[in-house]
């Protein structure tokens, strides 16, 4: 048995119950075995048929009783599956949220998706019909045997030996089988994440004039999956004729016994019929799971795929409130403050297997950057120790995203963070958003040591902002709904009016209740970025995270929402990250990143002439920043 079946949520009384009716199955099969054999061979003998009543009875009705428990066991296993499933789909999805927007990433949405949907089903299938044939091969094969050999020893003898070849060959498919198996499952996720690439990008590759180019590449990404998928039939085919022919030639050796010695007079007709009658039953559970175990392959690794994402490390709240720890004012206020020292997070490479983010944070440091990381204070100075994070047990060589990243904040100010391409403002972000724990170092809130910020209730007072916001596929009015689901029509029109989408929305048929994203009206990137704001808006959160929000839109689109950003901005904390220098004027404090240091902090003006990185930045930008 699969040794990650035991860890479900209860799978042991189910199985126990399982084992009870295989036993009742058992004997099922033995009565009609004996009731058969008694009633065939009295009648060869030449008793009359109105005799065999009784035995023909006990036949009848123990095939009914086989059958009828068989139906049984199916419901006990179905309904454990379809609970099973839903509670592992439910647990990974929680899961996906708390790893947040750079594991979908990483892992490919089309994927994800894919496995949420289809890879669940195959998972309920497989827990459907595993447990049975597990139950079944764990009673019968022995039961059946101990009762030949109480008839017959030869016949016992050659059962036994045939049985432990008939294993040993279903397990060398097997091992065949499942590394056909894992390469369909790589190949399919490979064909989920471009079939979804593909439809996002129809409408550039459409303009582009690229789509039948792109057509080949979608046949060759469906056709990898084809031949896999091949592969793995021919293995299972393999599998169930091996099966069928050594279970034959099985019956077939006790068949030739059985005849050769009741001819010779050395055994009776009836214990000759009752082994002959019970030898197919003896080989029948390991034939089934043998059969229903290619069947079942691709639920056990979608199974497996999603045990592993719910082992992943992620940041859990300490107590029910959701409250990395006790005694926190969790409430951002103006009295409130946020510390950050030397908060380490490793490339992201090794958390995630994805492509290196930084170019390494070893090289090109800063003069001033090694400054040592400080420890919270309560407000009096006095240093809080307990919460802190060891360090990192990965290679201390190795790159890193966040290299000893400290820094305080207090109230309501608006912070820039600048840096070029990879120098770890995004993954500053995600540490911010409670999206990465870190390796090392401390974040404390209001003096008191949390872990990380992935409790529920620090990311509740978040409006968080990307590059891309996503659009759903629902009403515009829903959209701008989306985290404030019980405000008014009126107020949602006054963040529609505040973050100017007045003209978007008197333009659409059905105004506020037009359909948007994936499905209905397509919207630019500006007008996806208004959308944004205007949830903003309409949401009392008091921080927003902004992770390059104006980076793929032209610069005319950018200074058009630059106005209606910073109007938002008032009496909120603000974190933006960006490599477009113009912000850095309208913030209060500016942060400069460099190979994920935080090698500058000031304001505009006072960072502005010092000869630094800022320096260094205007420089290679140009943008003409005073």
């Amino acid at each position: 048995m699969d040794k990650q079946l035991l860890g479900y949520k209860g799978i042991k009384p189910v199985f126990a119950v399982m084992l009870l009716l295989t036993v009742l199955q058992g004997v099922s099969i033995l009565m009609m075995a004996k009731g058969l054999a008694e009633a065939v061979s009295a009648l060869f003998a030449g008793a009359p048929l109105s005799g065999q009543t009784g035995r023909i009875s006990m036949f009848l009705g123990a095939f009914l009783l086989r059958h009828g428990l068989g139906l049984l066991q199916q419901k006990i296993g179905s309904a454990f599956a379809d609970r099973t499933a839903a509670d592992v789909r439910g647990r990974v999805l929680r899961k996906l949220f708390r790893l947040g927007p750079r594991f979908a990433r990483t892992e490919g949405t089309g994927h994800l998706v894919t496995l949420a949907l289809e890879g669940t089903e195959k998972f309920r299938k497989y827990l459907e019909l595993i447990l049975p044939r597990m139950a079944g091969m764990s009673i019968i094969p022995w039961l059946i045997l101990a009762y030949v050999f109480f008839r017959d020893i030869t016949s016992g003898v050659i059962l036994l030996v045939s049985m432990p070849i008939l294993i040993a060959f279903m397990i060398l498919i097997g091992l065949a089988a499942r590394k056909q198996a894992e390469k369909q499952m790589d190949t399919f996720r490979v064909l989920s994440n471009h079939f979804v690439d593909s439809l996002r990008g129809l409408e550039t590759l459409k303009l582009l004039g690229q789509s039948r180019e792109h057509g080949a590449s979608v046949a060759k990404v469906s056709d990898r999956y084809r031949r896999a998928t091949m592969r793995t039939l021919r293995v299972a085919f393999l599998s169930s004729f091996a099966l069928d022919f050594f279970t034959m030639l099985s019956v077939a050796v006790v068949a030739v016994g059985l005849g050769l010695r009741l001819v010779n007079g050395q055994l009776e007709l009836v214990t000759a019929l009752t082994v002959l009658i019970l030898a197919p039953e003896y080989f029948l559970p390991v034939r089934q799971v043998g059969t229903d175990f290619h069947a079942t392959q691709d639920g056990k690794e979608a199974g497996a795929v999603m045990q592993s994402i719910l082992d992943r490390p992620a940041e859990e709240p300490a107590d029910s409130d959701g409250a990395p720890g006790p005694g926190v004012d969790w409430r951002w206020s103006p009295f409130s403050r946020l510390t950050l020292s030397g908060v380490t997070v490793q490339h992201q490479a090794e958390a995630y297997g994805s492509a290196p983010e930084t170019d390494g944070a070893e090289r090109g440091r800063e003069a001033g950057a090694d400054r040592p990381a400080e420890g919270c204070t309560d407000g009096s100075g006095q240093e809080q120790g307990q919460g802190q994070r060891p360090q990192s047990p990965q290679n201390p060589q190795s790159p890193r995203s966040l290299d000893g990243a400290s820094f305080e904040v207090q109230g309501m100010p608006t912070i820039g963070i600048i840096g070029a391409s990879g120098a770890g403002k995004s993954t500053l972000i995600d540490v911010l958003g409670g999206f990465l724990a870190p390796d090392a170092g401390e974040i404390c809130l209001n003096g008191t040591p949390v872990g990380s910020l992935a409790g529920e209730a620090w990311r509740s007072q978040i409006t968080y902002i990307p590059q891309n916001p996503y659009l759903f596929s629902c009403s515009l009015l829903d959209n701008i709904r989306f985290y404030s689901p019980e405000a008014s029509r009126e107020e949602a029109l006054q963040a529609v009016e505040a973050a100017g989408l007045a003209g978007l929305v008197r333009s659409l048929p059905s105004g506020l209740d037009e359909p948007i994203g994936e499905g209905g009206r397509q919207l630019s990137g500006g007008q996806a970025q208004r959308v944004a704001l205007a949830r903003a808006f309409l949401s009392d959160r008091p921080i927003i995270l902004l992770d390059e929000p104006t980076a793929h839109l032209d610069i005319e689109t950018e200074y058009e929402l630059k106005q209606t950003m910073l109007r938002l901005f008032r009496g909120k904390l603000v974190f933006l990250a960006t490599h477009r220098l113009h912000w850095m004027p309208d913030m209060d404090r500016v942060l400069v990143m460099d190979h994920g240091r935080i090698v500058e902090e000031g304001t505009h003006s006072g960072l502005l002439g010092k000869g630094g990185a800022y320096d260094a930045l205007i420089r290679s930008q140009m943008e003409g920043v005073r």
